[in-house]
């Protein structure tokens, strides 16, 4: 029988001890090198926060656990994208007429330089839909949209992008924008006093409602007050496009009309030009995969499922001016839908 002398063994236990500390060790410090994505999204009750779960698992796998991505809400789509220009967060929720405003310098981006760099085209997401609702109980008071021109009403929480949208529409069609702002929350409390005259809703894709919506129709009874036709005229000429939304898709109880028409917008989450490129083209080429499973576990991607490339594309042309992401470019030119005309961001 082979014998080890005291002192050899306490030698090989203490070598044996000192090796599970190392090991243990290790598995923080590996921990520890992995990169951190701040997902800067609007508030809690906004769609864009509610689905960032189902995007966020996708991404992090796609990148294989070199990353760990955080979803941060704001209290509205101009501070998300703020804070990703700022260099609190990597990914800024915005839309397109969110990006028109930052190039141009405009509304909540007068006099604004950001303290990193400038969202880029990256990741075009879904459409939304902006119309015009009011209580049933007041509904007769108003034919079109310039009824509400002058009159206090909720558009969306200010520094949305549908609210933002109504800024441009209002622009547009030459009425008085006057906005009130509550807590989301409380928009039925509001509508039903008569604090405020009228509300702004959105759809996604024609079909989710945002959950304090969802919440407002439970509550009372809501009639959905559409452009008149001149209106749609003037705002077609301008390049808005009208675009029809099925009631009975995203309302759970009569609004008072057969289609809802609303003017839409185009909802991204875009980073700055610094975010790796292997990053972004992992997460789109991620996206694009899972376009179906995304589509099944929320209907405002069903879309971005049907065209995935063409969303992307459609993103950019909105604003083509503003440079692109090159993870995006790569993905693009993988998909033969670049354009040689379009800028990659450096």
């Amino acid at each position: 029988m082979l014998k080890i002398r005291p002192g050899y063994k306490f030698a090989v236990s203490a070598a044996a001890i000192a090796a599970v500390f190392a090991v243990s060790a290790i598995e923080p410090a590996h921990a520890q090198e992995r990169n951190s994505i701040r997902w800067a999204t609007s508030s809690v009750d906004s769609y864009g926060y509610k689905v960032a779960a189902a995007m966020v698992k996708i991404a992090e796998e796609a990148l294989e656990g070199k990353y760990t991505i955080t979803v941060n809400p704001y209290p509205s789509t101009t501070g998300a994208m703020k804070a990703a220009m700022d260099g609190t967060a990597e990914i800024g929720y915005t839309a397109d007429v969110g990006m028109t405003e930052l190039y141009a310098g405009e509304g909540g981006f007068k006099n604004y330089t950001p303290a990193k760099a400038k969202l880029v085209h990256a990741w075009y997401a879904y459409p939304m839909e902006s119309f015009m609702a009011t209580s049933a109980k007041d509904a007769v008071k108003y034919k079109c949209w310039g009824d509400f021109s002058g009159k206090p009403v909720f558009y969306t929480t200010a520094g949305f992008m549908n609210w933002l949208n109504f800024m441009r529409i209002y622009k547009t069609l030459g009425y008085q924008f006057k906005h009130v702002q509550i807590d989301a929350k409380t928009q039925t409390d509001a509508m039903q006093s008569g604090a405020i005259a009228g509300s702004v809703a959105y759809t996604t894709a024609g079909r989710s409602l945002a959950p304090y919506w969802k919440e407002t129709e439970v509550r009372m009874d809501v009639k959905v007050i559409n452009p008149c036709p001149e209106e749609v005229a003037k705002l077609k000429a301008a390049g808005l496009a009208v675009v029809d939304v099925d009631p009975k898709l995203a309302f759970s109880k009569d609004v008072g009309v057969k289609q809802i028409q609303g003017v839409p917008i185009l909802f991204a989450y875009n980073v700055r030009p610094d975010m790796p490129e292997d990053v972004v083209y992992k997460m789109l080429s991620a996206f694009y995969k899972n376009r179906e499973s995304l589509a099944k576990s929320d209907p405002g991607f069903t879309p971005m499922a049907s065209d995935f490339v063409g969303m992307q594309v459609q993103g950019i042309k909105a604003n083509p001016d503003i440079p692109v992401h090159s993870g995006m470019a790569k993905f693009l030119k993988e998909h033969k839908a670049w354009n040689d005309k379009w800028k990659i961001a450096k």
